[in-house]
C-alpha cells in the first residue's frame, strides 16, 4: 500500500530518512507485527481500504519537524493520532489509504499540574488513566474529565471536541492554551502563550487578536503537541443518582424536564439519558434474550427491563457541593422528574454492585474506566461505528429523533442503542451501531444503516459533531450553505497552512487542492 501519485523508490527513500531521522524502531512498515494496530479495527468496510503505508512515531517537536521535512521533500501525506483510540470513528487508521501515520502516543508527558490554579498541561499521548494516576499519586485534590474509556487521549479527544460526565463535560471549553507545529515546521502557541514569559499562559484563553485554537480542533492545518485544560477542583461532597422511566416515549418529558435545571445549573454536569439496551449491554448479551437476527422485539425489551430493575430510559446525573446545597437541589430535581409517571429514583446505595450504574457514578467523579467496552458484548464479540448529531434540548426535537433513528435501525435489522447528552444548550444523540465485523452481509448493512441516517438527519435539519472515518466526506456536504461557504473557507485555510497538503489528507471532508476533484 502506497501513498497516491508516489513511487516506490521515493517512498523506500522516504523510509530510509525517516529511521535516520528518528530511529529504526520508530518506524513501523507493513511487515512490522506493530502495523496491525494502525488499521481500524471496527472498520464496516474491509481493513485495506483505509489502510496506512507506515506509522513513525515521534518523541518531541524537533523529531516531528524532521518528520515534516522529509514528508513535504517526498510528498508523502500523514495522518495524525494522538493515542488512536476512538474505535467508533475509525481508530487510528488514515482517512486515505497510503498515508504515513503520524503517531504521537510517545509524546506522553504530563508537563504541569497546577493545583492552585486548577489547571493541567499535557503532551498528545497522556491518556486519561496517566493524568487520573498523576493526580492521585501526589494527592492532588483535582478531578478530571474522562470520556467512557480510560485508554483515552486527553488531547485527542479534547481536539475532537469530546465530551465527558462531570460539570467540565464539554472538553474544548475547557481547553486555554495550545501548541502547535504547522506543517513547514514553525511552532505556534496560542492566545496568551505568544507573551514571552507568559503569566497566565493557561488562566486566560484568548490573548490579543483573533481567537485560532478552534481551527486546528477536528482539523488538518496543524500539528498539536501541548494544550492547557482545566480541572475540575473536588467538591466538598458527590453525590450520583439514577432515574428510571418505563416508555420510550417518555423521552419527551425528560428532555423538557433536563433543560431548565441544565440551564440554571441544578443539573451541574453531562446530563445523560440512556437508552435501555446501552445500560443492559454493560450486564448481558442480546443472546441471553433473544436469538433472532432482527432488532429485539418489545416483549425481550420489557422483559430485560424487568430483571434488570431499568427503564426504557435511565437518567444519570450527580450532585457536587456541600450536603446542604446537594440536599435542596435533590429535592427540586425530584420534585421535577416525579412528573413523569412510572420514575423510580435510585441512590448509589440502591444500585450497589450494579456494573452499568457503577461505571457511570465513576466517570460523573471523574474516574476514568473500560467498563464502556463491554457494551460491544451486547453481539459476542462486536464492532461499532457511532452516528452523533446534534439537536435542541426540546421534547418534541427528542422524541422525534429518537423515532426516526430507532425506527431506521429496525428496518435494517439493528438494535437502537444511544443515549441523549446535554450540554450547555445543545444536546448530543450518540447512536451506537453494533455489527458483527466477520460477517460480510453484517457490514454491508450497517454501511447501509449509516447511510440513510446521514441523509434522513439531513433532511430533518440536524447536522453531526464528528463522524467515523468513511462518512467524513459524506457528513462535510451537509454542511452545505450558501454554496458550501464555510468548507471553501476551510480550503482556504488548509492552502495557506499547508499548501503540500501532508497533514491528514481528506479529515472532515477538508481535502488538499489536488485532491479536491477526486
Amino acid at each position: 500500500m502506497l501513498p497516491e501519485g508516489v513511487m516506490q523508490a521515493d517512498f523506500d527513500n522516504a523510509i530510509g530518512e525517516l529511521r535516520d531521522a528518528l530511529s529504526p524502531n520508530a518506524v513501523i512498515v507493513q511487515d512490522d507485527a506493530r502495523y496491525t494496530s494502525y488499521t481500524d479495527a471496527y472498520t464496516p468496510r474491509q481493513l485495506e481500504d483505509n489502510a496506512p503505508s507506515a506509522a513513525v512515531a515521534p518523541l518531541d517537536i524537533d523529531q516531528i519537524q524532521r518528520v515534516l521535512a522529509i514528508a513535504r521533500k517526498w510528498k508523502i501525506p500523514l495522518w495524525t493520532v494522538s493515542t488512536g483510540r476512538n474505535f467508533g470513528y475509525g481508530g487510528p487508521a488514515p482517512r486515505k489509504a497510503g498515508c504515513i501515520v503520524l503517531d504521537l502516543k510517545r509524546m506522553n508527558r504530563i508537563i504541569e499540574v497546577n493545583e492552585k490554579h486548577a489547571y493541567a498541561v499535557v503532551e498528545p499521548g497522556v491518556t486519561y488513566q496517566d493524568l487520573y494516576r498523576y493526580l492521585q499519586e501526589r494527592d492532588l485534590k483535582l478531578w478530571p474529565d474522562p470520556a467512557a474509556p480510560a485508554w483515552g487521549g486527553v488531547l485527542g479527544n479534547l481536539a475532537d471536541r469530546g465530551v465527558g460526565y462531570t460539570p467540565y463535560g464539554e472538553h474544548f471549553t475547557a481547553q486555554c492554551g495550545m501548541q502547535v507545529v504547522l506543517a513547514d515546521g514553525t511552532v505556534v502557541d496560542t492566545a496568551m502563550g505568544t507573551v514571552p514569559q507568559a503569566r497566565t499562559k493557561h488562566l486566560y484563553k484568548y490573548g490579543h487578536g483573533p481567537w485560532v485554537d478552534g481551527i486546528f480542533t477536528q482539523s488538518n492545518f496543524g500539528i498539536i503537541t501541548q494544550i492547557g485544560i482545566w480541572l475540575m477542583p473536588e467538591p466538598p461532597g458527590y453525590r450520583p443518582y439514577l432515574i428510571t422511566f418505563p416508555e420510550e416515549d417518555d423521552i419527551h418529558p425528560i428532555t423538557e424536564i433536563i433543560r431548565p435545571l441544565k440551564i440554571s445549573m441544578l443539573i451541574p454536569n453531562a446530563a445523560t439519558t440512556v437508552g435501555l439496551i446501552w445500560e443492559a449491554a454493560a450486564k448481558v448479551t442480546k443472546a441471553q434474550y433473544f436469538d433472532g437476527q432482527s432488532a429485539m422485539p418489545e416483549s425481550a425489551r420489557r422483559k430485560i427491563a424487568q430483571d434488570l430493575e431499568i427503564g426504557s430510559w435511565n437518567f444519570y446525573g450527580a450532585l457536587y457541593g456541600p450536603e446542604p446545597i446537594m440536599d435542596n437541589n435533590w429535592k427540586v430535581i425530584e420534585e421535577s422528574f416525579r412528573q413523569v409517571k412510572g420514575a423510580r429514583f435510585y441512590s448509589a446505595a440502591d444500585r450497589a454492585g450494579d456494573a452499568a450504574f457503577d461505571y457511570r457514578a465513576k466517570l460523573m467523579r471523574g474516574i476514568p474506566n473500560m467498563t464502556e467496552f463491554g457494551l460491544l458484548n451486547w453481539l459476542g464479540p462486536g464492532s461499532h461505528i457511532d452516528f452523533s448529531p446534534i439537536s435542541p434540548v426540546t421534547g418534541d426535537g427528542a422524541l422525534r429523533q429518537f423515532h426516526v433513528m430507532r425506527d431506521l435501525c429496525h428496518r435494517f435489522g439493528f438494535d437502537y442503542i444511544g443515549e441523549f447528552l446535554v450540554g450547555w444548550r445543545d444536546m448530543h444523540h450518540v447512536l451506537m451501531l453494533v455489527f458483527d465485523r466477520n460477517d460480510e452481509d453484517h457490514k454491508r448493512q450497517v454501511r447501509e444503516l449509516f447511510t440513510a441516517l446521514v441523509e434522513e438527519a439531513a433532511r430533518e435539519g440536524y447536522g453531526e459533531y464528528r463522524t467515523h472515518l468513511d462518512y467524513m466526506d459524506a457528513i462535510a456536504a451537509t454542511y452545505d450553505w450558501n454554496d458550501r461557504a464555510l468548507y471553501r473557507a476551510h480550503e482556504a485555510i488548509k492552502d495557506a497552512l499547508d499548501p503540500d497538503g501532508i497533514l491528514s489528507p481528506g479529515k472532515q471532508g477538508i481535502w488538499p487542492g489536488r485532491s479536491r476533484s477526486t
